[in-house]
């Protein structure tokens, strides 16, 4: 019907800003503030989203440890999964779950301690468990390490669900473990089970993660694109986090990444349901334009910037 899907905005800033407690973990909330969870998934699908992704970034063994919470890694994905279908079937339009799955919280070999084997299995009991609650595909994010990538995507395939990939890239154009736009880009050409599509998520904001954007597009790699950046850089005001990046300057990001030639675009840390909506408008309303390159992206997310400092919108 269109060449993009939009993608949902932030889970743990939403949340935070809900009431959720500094450092307490956002997974938690689908057994004890499910009503709260469900909401946020309702009102990012009526901002416009055609996908959502579960509340369960962090729903992995090694990172609800540090909760006190490693027993609980089947019980709080399937929930996760749960809230998600359950707000998905509410709509009245067809609406995608994905099974969000963050990193482990730990440094891959040789680096650090933990095997490609052991991040496998860590894997694969979380995707087992938000299949099972009613994920249709995985939704692998915030990665910085090739092997993680690799170990995520094995998991995928055990348990037989498509699945999509995302790495979180720092300036300069790296991940934090190094990995650069084109070796992630190797990486999914070579995988067995392969992403049904890939890109990049969180960041420093829409602009820089447009640029790693023009880098997979040039690597040849025919696989779609997804582009889910931060909505810019968070300051704490009047009790709660809040991004720079404007619903106006996400709704440009927005079409950029369109004409770009992405086709799963959304929002992550800072990305509310009205940035959402806007951001919808903006793909609905503006006719698709040629590709921008990198001067074009930097003058028009600044520009956006630069107004709704001036005009506060």
């Amino acid at each position: 019907e269109r060449p993009w899907l939009l993608a949902d905005g932030a889970m743990g800033t939403n949340l935070y800003n809900m009431g959720l407690a500094p450092g307490q973990a956002p997974d938690l909330w689908n057994d004890s503030q499910p009503d709260k969870v469900a909401d946020l998934h309702r009102q990012m699908i009526a901002a416009g989203a055609d996908l959502i992704l579960t509340n369960s970034f962090g729903a992995n063994a090694t990172r609800l440890r540090v909760s006190g919470a490693e027993g609980r890694v089947a019980a709080l994905n399937h929930a996760a999964a749960g809230l998600a279908r359950d707000a998905a079937q509410d709509a009245k339009r067809p609406v995608t779950i994905a099974g969000s799955m963050g990193p482990t919280g730990e440094i891959m070999a040789p680096i650090g301690r933990l095997t490609e084997a052991e991040a496998t299995a860590i894997f694969t009991q979380q995707a087992e468990a938000l299949k099972e609650g009613g994920a249709e595909l995985l939704w692998v994010e915030t990665i910085s390490a090739l092997e993680e990538m690799r170990a995520a995507a094995r998991a995928a395939q055990s348990v037989d669900l498509p699945w999509c990939g995302t790495m979180s890239f720092e300036p300069g154009g790296r991940s934090m473990m190094g990995v650069t736009p084109p070796q992630l880009a190797a990486l999914i050409d070579r995988l067995p089970h392969p992403p049904v599509a890939y890109g990049a998520n969180c960041g420093t904001g829409p602009a820089e993660l447009l640029m790693v954007l023009s880098g997979f597009a040039a690597s040849g790699n025919e696989l779609p694109l997804i582009a889910k950046p931060n909505a810019g850089v968070p300051r704490y005001q009047d009790g709660g986090l809040i991004y720079d990046a404007t619903p106006a300057v996400m709704a440009e990001f927005a079409v950029l990444a369109r004409d770009l030639g992405v086709r799963i675009i959304g929002g992550c840390c800072g990305t509310t349901p009205p940035h959402l909506a806007a951001m919808h408008a903006a793909l609905i309303e503006t006719p698709p334009g040629p590709r921008p390159n990198t001067e074009t992206i930097s003058a028009r997310i600044g520009a956006a910037m630069r107004l709704a400092a001036e005009t506060g919108d």
